[in-house]
């Protein structure tokens, strides 16, 4: 059955170009979505920029230029990363638009009408140096789970906790250097802590979508357990601040005259958004795809880091102005390189716009991070020699290599004519019929690791029977032997059966090389050769120009 799919990645800040984390989220995405397209099902693929925020604002009195201008500075350059890793969003917006901001504004007046927004004067952090209320990006001091020194107002860059201004020790205004003081300001909250949130939430957290899986897998559910309170006395949910004081990027509150929504609430508002400005363009009723009773399905793809904004926030958030809630959170791991954690000042990572420049094939990239996750919250290691050993090994020496021992003897004995033996034919078309449908479904569970192993098995399996049938053998006896010449052709038929079958699964996977074969598939054949091959050094393909005149072509 045909399904509605409403697809998004975690909104990227936009203070900053992208890393190789984002890379790998996008790629996750997009493998997914490809896949369920050629399933037939109908996907909306949509991001956008989170564009307001203390720390933007931080960044742009550094660089000297004005909030806007930083923004506008890195969405110009998001495009040639997502084409250079050939990942396809249907849209790209940006929170700072029209859109944004009048969905945010009628989410809050929703919210307010039902109950769940609430006015009350907190303590607050005061720069007397600055005069001005410290948005928690501008508080530091020292995190009060790991000690770590400092860190933001509102989270832990070390150990991922989540905490208030409040609970930081020794805090100092990032401003100016000096300790802040107390003093009261009005602020608007959500109220998560509200019975009713409660109740919807664990009944949501316990919940399961359309399809029957869960919403979240189980190390995301039992996370979610604990900030609920279940299997305790109550719940530790405290009512969620979405307000700031003036100065502050973002949007203004409409009744409540210098206030701006939280960032991480005209974020979440974000996803919806994006989608509402990606219908317009296309004349699709917004509405009834976000309405309560829709039917499709909301799918989100995100790091872990940011969980408790997703499975909390969103959902609540939705629930309560009267919008679909989400039907599936994806969550992955981090990224270390060579075992280690990523760093700018170490110098350890992997730099995205670097790899392409120096001639790396995005397809490398997508595959090596395809057979590195699955369907669980697992860190991933890139490391550098085995990234070469899995293109070297899987993708020339199994994959390609199938095509470069066959193609040219039917294309020189055969002219181009592939032929199966009858009584084989079904036994043939069968396998590959089950194996593309397991590989089918372990994509779309997301278990990408064991969809590429199948596939590889798949090869190893094609190629032990070229070895058993030795064209290379049948081809000498050929001219004066029938029997032979039958054994070849049809060998090396069955071969390049398996070849376009290995193709097909590949394709959400590796969409530049497959479309290249798909379109050129003999004029490729003859010019790899077994050429193809990766240095440990520059992981530099002899044949990637070949690759792009062929696509000019």
């Amino acid at each position: 059955m045909s399904r509605t799919l409403f697809v998004t990645t975690a909104l990227p800040y936009a203070n900053g170009s992208f890393h190789i984390g984002h890379i790998m989220e996008y790629i996750q995405a997009d493998i997914w979505v490809r896949s369920m397209r050629m399933s037939g099902h109908t996907v909306y693929f949509i991001c956008a920029d989170d564009a307001h925020g203390a720390p933007i604002m931080l960044k742009a009195e550094k660089e000297g230029l004005s909030p806007d201008k930083l923004v506008k500075l890195y969405t110009r350059e998001r495009k040639k990363y997502l084409n250079g890793f050939q990942i396809e969003f249907d849209h790209w917006h940006s929170t700072n638009s029209a859109e944004n901001r009048q969905l945010c504004c009628d989410t809050y007046y929703l919210l307010k009408k039902n109950g769940f927004i609430e006015t009350r004067s907190i303590e607050q952090f005061y720069d007397p140096i600055n005069g001005m209320f410290l948005a928690d990006r501008y508080i530091k001091g020292e995190c009060p789970k790991c000690h770590g020194k400092d860190q933001f107002g509102d989270s832990c860059e070390l150990c991922g906790a989540i905490y208030s201004p409040d609970e930081l020790i020794q805090p100092y205004s990032d401003l100016s250097g000096t300790k802040p003081i107390k003093r009261f300001s009005e602020h608007v909250f959500f109220k998560l802590s509200d019975p009713n949130c409660i109740k919807f939430l664990k009944n949501w957290v316990a919940g399961k979508n359309s399809s029957g899986n869960f919403h979240l897998q189980t190390e995301v559910q039992a996370k979610t357990y604990e900030w609920l309170g279940i299997g305790k006395n109550k719940s530790s949910l405290k009512d969620w601040d979405i307000s700031r004081d003036y100065p502050y990027y973002g949007i203004e509150i409409p009744d409540q005259p210098g206030k701006y929504f939280y960032v991480w609430l005209d974020a979440t508002i974000g996803y919806l958004s994006s989608l509402k400005a990606y219908c317009t363009l296309k004349k699709i009723d917004f509405e009834s795809l976000i309405a309560p009773n829709s039917n499709t399905e909301q799918i989100h793809f995100i790091g872990k880091d940011i969980i408790y904004f997703h499975t909390l926030f969103l959902p609540a958030i939705l629930k309560f102005s009267g919008r679909k809630t989400p039907d599936t959170l994806n969550v992955h791991g981090f990224i270390t390189i060579n075992g280690e954690k990523m760093s700018k000042s170490r110098g350890i990572g992997i730099c995205p716009m670097q790899y392409l420049k120096i001639g790396m094939n995005p397809d490398w990239i997508r595959y090596y991070f395809a057979s590195k996750l699955n369907h669980r919250i697992e860190d991933i290691d890139f490391n550098f020699q085995e990234f070469t050993s899995r293109v070297n090994g899987d993708l020339i020496g199994k994959y390609i290599n199938i095509a470069s021992r066959t193609s040219n003897f039917i294309t020189k004995c055969f002219n181009g004519v592939l032929d199966y033996e009858e009584e084989t034919q079904k036994i043939l078309l069968d396998d590959i019929k089950h194996r593309t449908n397991s590989v089918r479904l372990l994509i779309e569970n997301r278990n990408y690791r064991y969809a590429v192993r199948e596939i590889m098995n798949y090869a190893d399996h094609i190629n032990q029977n070229i070895d058993t049938a030795k064209p290379w053998v049948l081809n000498k006896a050929t001219e004066n032997l029938k029997n032979e010449r039958n054994q070849l052709q049809h060998a090396c038929s069955n071969a390049l059966a398996g070849f376009k079958a290995l193709t097909v699964m590949l394709c959400p996977i590796l969409p530049k090389l497959t479309t290249c074969i798909a379109k050129n598939f003999l004029k490729l054949i003859l010019i790899l050769n077994g050429k193809m091959q990766v240095s440990c050094l520059k992981i530099y393909c002899h044949s990637s120009i070949l690759w792009n005149e062929l696509i000019q072509k």
